[in-house]
């Protein structure tokens, strides 16, 4: 798969929005396999964060084994799928790997990539120094 490039842009406040709209359209295309609501990740998820103009959605599976017919239904719904770190999530990119404008993790309910990735999105929501000192990185 080819790298799009990376530009970090400020923070735009339609990102929730936009987060939003595809929640909708992740929860009509893999309802079946979703045991909640998808959440919003990464650094688009906070607010005044400058970060990748790349909407990061992580939702939650019962496993991955279980969730295997979901990738199809993704394909369905514009996403390819990657196998990067096949052993904890289905991993796609939206509309393809040169121009991303959503990044979709189907992550097991419950893991610690789900507990992981929740904590470190609502530390940087409730910290300051934290967000200034990542962004600075």
């Amino acid at each position: 798969m080819a790298d799009a490039s990376i530009e970090i842009v400020p923070y735009a406040p339609n990102w929730p929005e936009l987060f939003a709209m595809e929640r909708e359209v992740l929860v009509q295309a893999l309802g079946n396999w979703l045991i909640g609501m998808p959440e919003h990740i990464g650094s688009t998820a906070v607010p005044g964060l400058a970060a990748k103009p790349v909407i990061d959605i992580m939702a939650p599976v019962a496993s991955l084994e279980a969730s295997l017919p979901a990738i199809e239904a993704a394909g369905r719904a514009g996403y390819v799928f990657y196998p990067y770190q096949p052993e904890v999530m289905h991993w796609f990119c939206k509309p393809g790997p040169t121009v991303r404008t959503h990044h979709l993790h189907l992550v097991p309910a419950g893991s610690p990539l789900w507990a992981d990735r929740l904590a470190f999105r609502d530390a940087l929501r409730a910290s300051a120094a934290m967000r200034t000192e990542y962004q600075t990185l």
